[in-house]
């Protein structure tokens, strides 16, 4: 392939860029992808994928070991082994790497291997070959896993490792330290506590998963704690002492100081977006304050016309199916239709650990801080039948009522299958759908969605069951 011309150029086949090269092939343009690695990017294949299955088998091992006896289930003793259930994960993220690969014959999209650099506004270099786009260039190289090097934590993939590394273990660590308490490292903690770890999960900012809703985390943190799980907020990770076999966190808890010994560090702080090395600076495309990638927020143009960016390095939030969004929305442009802008405010976001959690719109605290009069409803799922009979009764669904009009403001759900329930509500927000018209839906009998119905009722103070 000495030189090859395309409508599209794609560089990056992750969640945000294979999705766009289908689209793009839909609607009639010739589309080639540039990937050095396999397709699906991180969260095929050391993402979301393979970290779902891993949750899976730390779920099953602990119902059996909490609820089989009760369930009329006689066992043994639960053995568990870490390696056997990675081996699966692996073989789960082929499988959807594969379908990738398939579907980009599908669709005639033409892969290209290698990286992928961009040398003028038109033509991406890929080794020794010249790749020309007459539409439009987009960039979709996603984030990588990063240390803090500031206090001596560097990935060294050994004693301190990131989820990379841990998706790859044939067996837990004795004791595991986690430093930062978002989605991936409140995961992390779930799995590898449910395959024997002793695990402390160590958050900087005042609570575990931060960007939630107060009470949710709240839910999580109290579960975490009753499973065993050691859970520090609030604390600074001053130094790391790090060796082959182990590494020693100096922390500071409320001003005091404290350490903590672990045979590793799993560093689930922030992602770092790829932006180093593909050409950028040489043609002109602009950074934000923050290092994203600058883009027209209707468009997704970059500041270098013809050139466009999506999925991580187009800013927050760093979420896949944000950015298969807006892959699919840059294939649209391209080919000239007329677009409407993304809603950045209706993004769901879900942490997968156990019970899940879920939510979309503003927080308690966020509404205040936006001086909006409204009303929370919320329903438990200690009160819900199918939840009593399936033995997941911790969390509730939260809804952030506008008091004037019924708007969904916000919509908060911690459950056994918070990230299925979600979906009612984006979808409830998508169409401007009041609380009003939440009741109108009946919901089936006996289910979790339920608690939906009864948390919309309860914001207007008419909950039935509780």
């Amino acid at each position: 392939m000495a030189n090859s011309s395309f409508d599209v150029i794609i560089i990056g086949g992750g969640p945000a860029g294979y999705p766009c090269a289908i689209r793009a092939s839909q609607l009639g343009l010739t589309v080639g992808l540039v990937e050095r690695d396999k397709m699906g990017g991180v969260c095929v294949n050391i993402g979301c994928i393979p970290t779902k299955a891993l949750l899976y088998s730390a779920f099953t091992a602990n119902m059996i070991r909490k609820q089989a006896k009760d369930l009329g289930i006689e066992v043994g003793e639960v053995k568990v082994d870490y390696g056997v259930a990675m081996r699966r994960s692996r073989k789960v993220a082929d499988q959807n790497s594969k379908g990738a690969d398939f579907l980009m014959k599908k669709n005639k999209v033409t892969v290209i291997k290698g990286t992928g650099v961009l040398t003028s506004a038109t033509t991406v270099q890929v080794g020794s070959d010249t790749l020309t786009a007459t539409k439009g260039v987009v960039l979709a190289t996603g984030s990588r896993t990063k240390g803090i090097p500031q206090v001596g934590l560097e990935i060294n993939k050994t004693s301190v490792i990131s989820s990379d590394e841990a998706l790859f273990l044939e067996q837990v660590p004795k004791t595991l330290a986690i430093v930062g308490a978002g989605a991936v490292g409140s995961e992390f903690a779930d799995i590898f506590h449910a395959f024997g770890s002793q695990v402390t999960l160590i958050e900087a900012l005042p609570r575990i998963l931060p960007v939630e809703d107060a009470d949710s985390s709240d839910v999580i943190a109290k579960s975490f704690k009753k499973r065993g799980i050691n859970v520090l907020a609030g604390v600074k990770v001053v130094k790391a002492e790090v060796t082959d076999n182990s590494v020693t966190l100096q922390l500071e808890v409320a001003g005091k100081a404290q350490s903590v010994t672990a045979d590793k560090v799993l560093m689930a702080a922030g992602r770092a977006v790829n932006t180093e090395n593909i050409g950028l600076e040489k043609v002109g495309v602009k950074l934000t304050d923050r290092g994203f990638i600058q883009v027209d927020p209707t468009t997704l143009q970059t500041t270098v016309k013809g050139v466009y960016a999506v999925g991580d390095v187009a800013g927050p939030p760093m979420l896949a199916h944000k950015g298969t969004r807006e892959g699919e929305h840059v294939a649209e442009v391209i080919a000239g239709h007329t677009v409407k802008a993304i809603d950045y405010t209706n993004v769901p976001s879900v942490t997968y650990c156990h019970p899940e959690v879920a939510s979309v719109g503003l927080t308690e605290e966020q509404a205040t801080a936006k001086g909006i009069d409204f009303q929370v409803g919320r329903f438990p799922f200690s009160a819900n039948g199918r939840a009593r009979a399936t033995d997941e009764t911790e969390g509730f669904v939260k809804i952030i009522r506008g008091k004037q009009y019924g708007e969904i403001l916000g919509a908060h759900i911690v459950s056994g299958h918070a990230s299925e329930l979600i979906g009612e509500l984006v979808m409830a927000r998508t169409n401007e759908y009041t609380v009003e018209e939440i009741d109108l839906a009946i919901h089936a009998h006996p289910t979790l969605s339920e608690a939906i119905g009864q948390a919309a009722l309860d914001s207007m103070g008419r909950a039935i069951d509780m």
